[in-house]
């Protein structure tokens, strides 16, 4: 494991391709939310609402992103139980009254000055920040269930059920996920994550379950066309936007799912309407632009000098992976409907924020790499 004096000896220029990755993708994001939103807004308030809040908080995230670019990586871990701490207390904050903000029925967001942020978004980079630092710990035996994945499991199920009660199956689902890639990555055996993974199937259907709408959407992602005006109502759109674009769609700006028909067509099915308005060339130029940025990312976790920073990599790339597979899974109705939004590219003000934040942190660690 190298000393932090052999990684400035070795410092050199962050990784380029990321970057320009990183940036094209926040550029289209930007392009194409306001055009999914301009048409809505038009005929209520303001048709740049979006494209202003978008704008802000690219700039936010851009400022956050250059921050951490050239924050020493390895300072993170005097901060990491800090994080942690702040991000049980913000995800509590969701249920008092007063600064929870409830929309459609999930209370997900807390309110303050008219600014709104999801906490989940903060909690999902301090748990990855948690478990790179502890399981690369020298005195931590990985091998030994108690002593390396217990505690960052139970911290796991800690934030995972407040997440939960929130609800947002997506997103905490797809934190556990990641957080098993780094545990898993860190050295834990085959058969302890085959027995985590068998263990976590009744937990799976009790989820599915006890809620009935969690039952709907599995139902209607089977077949859509049974309850095409109510649980397979978006799948439905979804899919009605993405086949009409054909090879090059019908032009930007000249989608028709996104007046009314399509839900979230700025946030969610953002991606739906990159279908429709720039065909299948524009949309695998999107999937191709992020597997540049997850390529880029496990490089630069294989080629980090210690194991904090390929840990920390490894989990920073898998969440940005697993949100974007979700996400397009959903849009394609290749799995149930979550809501969960896509990096870089969907509305949003934290999410995007904290995405473009664990992007500079990659950058730091990049300039380190072997």
């Amino acid at each position: 494991m190298a000393g932090r004096a052999d990684r400035n000896i070795r410092k050199k220029e962050a990784d380029f391709i990321l970057l320009f990755t990183t940036m094209t993708l926040l550029a289209i994001g930007i392009v194409m939310v306001f055009s999914a939103s301009y048409y809505v807004l038009l005929e209520r308030t303001d048709p740049y609402f979006h494209l202003r809040r978008q704008v802000m908080w690219a700039t936010l995230g851009l400022a956050g992103m250059l921050f951490f670019s050239n924050y020493d990586y390895w300072k993170l871990k005097r901060w990491t139980n800090i994080t942690l701490l702040a991000s049980v207390v913000l995800l509590v904050a969701v249920f008092i009254p007063g600064l929870g903000l409830e929309i459609y029925g999930a209370r997900r967001w807390i309110e303050v000055g008219g600014f709104t942020a999801q906490p989940s978004d903060f909690a999902k980079l301090s748990l990855i920040l948690f478990a790179a630092a502890y399981l690369s710990r020298k005195d931590i035996r990985v091998q030994n269930f108690k002593e390396g994945p217990l505690p960052v499991l139970v911290i796991l199920g800690i934030f995972f059920a407040i997440i939960m009660k929130q609800p947002d199956l997506g997103t905490a689902v797809a934190m556990a996920a990641a957080v098993m890639v780094v545990i898993f990555v860190a050295g834990m055996p085959i058969y302890q994550i085959f027995l985590i993974g068998s263990a976590a199937i009744p937990m799976v259907f009790y989820l599915i379950y006890s809620e009935p709408y969690r039952l709907q959407r599995l139902m209607s992602f089977r077949d859509p066309w049974a309850d095409p005006l109510d649980t397979g109502y978006q799948i439905i759109q979804s899919l009605y936007a993405i086949g009409p674009g054909g090879l090059f769609g019908v032009g930007l700006g000249q989608g028709r799912q996104k007046m009314h028909y399509l839900p979230e067509p700025h946030s969610d099915f953002i991606f739906a309407v990159i279908g429709e308005e720039l065909g299948f060339i524009g949309a695998s130029s999107i999937l191709i632009l992020f597997f540049l940025l997850f390529w880029r990312g496990f490089k630069i976790a294989l080629s980090a000098p210690d194991a904090y920073g390929s840990l920390l990599a490894t989990g920073i790339t898998s969440m940005i992976g697993i949100q974007t597979l979700m996400n397009i899974g959903v849009v394609t109705g290749s799995i149930p409907v979550t809501g969960i939004n896509l990096p870089l590219i969907s509305s949003g003000g934290s999410s995007l924020f904290f995405t473009m934040c664990s992007i500079g942190v990659l950058l730091n660690i990049s300039k380190y790499t072997k």
